[in-house]
């Protein structure tokens, strides 16, 4: 039966993990209602879970790979609900909300290797992973394209020199204006994040059914959440100091780098090696 619970908490975690980003990027104060909500609600479903799950062993001491990951979830959240009650820091629910779904999910799934009911599945989910990577990795390139003709237009229109006594320069009037541009590279630079964290999502499924918890040694799955961790913290970089223009431009190179940083792993990882090796 803790099972049932663990999985009402992890649906309640991802609800809370989608809610916590317009409350904290926007300053909604009903997504922020939302997140506490459906946070907390998580929290009680998964002490049910934990304590039911012990009791039943007839101890009060995690043995299994499967009950460590319950525990540091509920371990995770606690933490979170603590330091938001006693700081009001509800941004910092942008870290812990997805790491505690994506650390319960995999034990919600069952206390064993979750395995794939036919190849047909496990052909689906690979198949939902690489889209919703490649998804992510294309909206960062129009997010960077974006800002450097935002760059270069906004360069350009600087430029105090008149017509007649400027150099011969191919003209740029023939791109979108400068709030055109900000507002596509910011929409395509979330965007990304968000197929970014459902390719993880679905990636983590995939490498635990094969490897095992082993999969967390692998380099490019280690890399690929730190960097997913940095890129949370760009967004809110651009929220917090409300960039725009040039700085936020030059954000999204940084992101871009990022992006860089997740596909040069694949040389050292035993699970993405693409035959690079």
């Amino acid at each position: 039966m803790y099972l049932l619970w663990l999985r009402v908490a992890a649906i309640l975690y991802a609800a809370a993990s989608v809610a916590v980003f317009p409350a904290v990027l926007y300053g909604r104060p009903r997504w922020r209602r939302s997140c506490v909500h459906l946070a907390g609600l998580a929290f009680f479903f998964h002490v049910v879970s934990c304590v039911e799950m012990l009791a039943q062993a007839h101890r009060w001491m995690p043995v299994g790979a499967r009950e460590v990951e319950s525990l540091l979830g509920l371990a995770v959240v606690a933490v979170f609900f603590a330091v938001c009650g006693l700081y009001d820091a509800i941004s910092l629910g942008i870290f812990a909300l997805p790491v505690a779904f994506l650390i319960v999910f995999v034990p919600s799934l069952g206390l064993d290797r979750y395995t794939f009911p036919s190849a047909g599945v496990r052909l689906g989910w690979l198949v939902a992973h690489i889209s919703a990577l490649m998804a992510a990795y294309a909206a960062l390139g129009f997010s960077l394209l974006a800002s450097v003709l935002y760059l270069l237009r906004e360069r350009r229109l600087k430029s105090r020199r008149k017509p007649s006594e400027a150099p011969q320069r191919l003209s740029l009037d023939w791109l979108p204006p400068l709030d055109s541009l900000e507002r596509i590279a910011r929409f395509t630079l979330e965007f990304g994040f968000l197929c970014m964290t459902v390719g993880l999502i679905i990636g983590a499924v995939l490498a635990q059914e094969t490897y095992g918890t082993a999969y967390f040694r692998d380099p490019k799955i280690i890399l690929s959440f730190v960097l997913w961790a940095a890129y949370v913290a760009l967004l809110l970089l651009r929220r917090a100091a409300g960039l725009r223009g040039r700085r936020a431009a030059w954000l999204g190179g940084v992101v871009f780098l990022v992006m860089l940083g997740v596909l040069a792993a694949n040389l050292f990882s035993h699970v993405h090696g693409y035959g690079l090796r």
